[in-house]
């Protein structure tokens, strides 16, 4: 059952969206639209079913993508779901952690 809940973005980890859209962009015409769109998918699921991803760290979750080496970590409450961070899953693991 959709939760409607609003996403809300901490204003780093959408300057890590448009980076990274940005960088793969640079890589392959489309590749930066593709990411995106496995973003918003991945928004979606979690907007869906908020609990279905395991906790993480710090009470957070983290949504891993398929195609590309990101994870979304995020948490809810009864009225939000924030995104904390857009995150490369081989680099700095930790980085994120002040967001909360």
């Amino acid at each position: 059952m959709a939760t409607d809940l609003p996403v809300i973005f901490h204003y780093e980890a959408f300057a890590e969206l448009e980076h990274t859209k940005l960088w793969y962009n640079e890589q392959a015409e489309g590749l930066g639209e593709t990411f995106f769109q496995e973003i918003q998918l991945a928004i979606s699921r979690i907007q869906q079913a908020p609990h279905a991803w395991p906790v993480y760290s710090h009470s957070t979750r983290r949504f891993i993508l398929h195609r590309f080496p990101f994870g979304i970590v995020y948490y809810h409450t009864a009225e939000k779901i924030r995104i904390l961070a857009v995150m490369h899953l081989k680099r700095k693991p930790d980085y994120w952690k002040k967001r909360r």
